[in-house]
């Protein structure tokens, strides 16, 4: 027991530190995801603020604080919380010889560098998009989505505000396609990532980006904005689950856009009802069941 609870709090204070270094500029350019989101944050929020989609949205829409402390907490704060358990549940697999290699089905070390990206960027999609589909298609999981669709004015800052029960959906799983990979992420693996924050904020953001025939490899704003639609086609879920590549919706046929407009109204069915502030959000999902 003592062993798990020192590498429980070691990974607590190791992640907390980098966190921190990351603020302070201590760490390499490449790995330091808090100004990384810092900078893209400001780039897509200024091309809002210079081409805006809906003109009549004020710059600082509704609850845009609101969702900006969900994009810190979200990416770092809950990231030191949880990396504890993680680094437990690390330990416990090591000990019944469940190991990356054990479970690789691709060993992509050898390919050239720019493939393994590709590789690893079409494949940490999928496993999201499919993600995405479960988060809608089962009530329980529905119930901690919610807090992601009660936004009720788009920008680019509801990129990440989600329920944390997300990320320890979500985060398990991108790990499982890792190791399918071998195990270990590319060297250039930062590339990606950002290039997933960068595309995640257009998506939410209040611009008109279609990307031309490119719309039926990438998601975009107009297909988002459907997504987070008030009223759905009848029968269905959900629809564009799309995080970064929007090529699944299409080849699953999960893709709806009526039009482009953007002036559709967003939300879901209740969300007059639903808890307005932080707490309150992320303890909906417990406790009797929600309609």
């Amino acid at each position: 027991m003592e062993k798990y609870l020192e590498a429980f709090w070691n990974a607590i204070v190791g992640t907390a530190d980098w966190t921190w270094k990351s603020i302070i500029f201590e760490v390499p350019w490449y790995n330091n995801f808090f100004w990384g989101l810092t900078v893209i944050s400001l780039a897509v929020w200024l091309l809002e603020i210079a081409f805006p989609w809906r003109k009549e949205q004020k710059t600082i829409r509704k609850d845009f604080w609101l969702d900006a402390f969900y994009m810190y907490f979200n990416f770092f704060v809950f990231s030191i919380v949880i990396s504890g358990f993680y680094q437990i549940l690390s330990l416990l697999f090591a000990e019944v010889n469940i190991t990356a290699s054990s479970l690789a089905l691709i060993d992509f070390s050898g390919w050239a560098p720019g493939l393994q990206l590709l590789v690893f960027f079409i494949l940490l999609d999928f496993v999201q998009w499919f993600t995405h589909v479960l988060l809608h298609r089962y009530e329980f999981l529905w119930n901690f989505h919610k807090v992601h669709h009660s936004v009720k004015e788009m920008g680019f800052a509801a990129h990440l505000r989600y329920h944390w029960m997300e990320n320890v959906l979500y985060k398990p799983l991108k790990t499982f396609g890792v190791m399918i990979l071998g195990g270990f992420e590319p060297e250039q693996a930062y590339i990606v990532h950002f290039i997933a924050i960068a595309i995640g904020h257009f998506n939410h953001s209040n611009i008109k980006i279609t990307w031309g025939p490119l719309k039926y490899i990438f998601n975009n704003p107009v297909m988002h904005l459907y997504h987070h639609a008030y009223t759905l086609p009848e029968g269905r879920n959900g629809v564009n689950y799309g995080i970064s590549l929007s090529l699944w919706d299409y080849i699953f046929k999960t893709n709806y856009i009526p039009e482009d407009s953007g002036t559709i109204v967003i939300g879901f069915k209740g969300d007059d009802e639903f808890p307005k502030d932080f707490v309150g959000q992320n303890l909906y999902g417990f406790g009797k069941k929600k309609k």
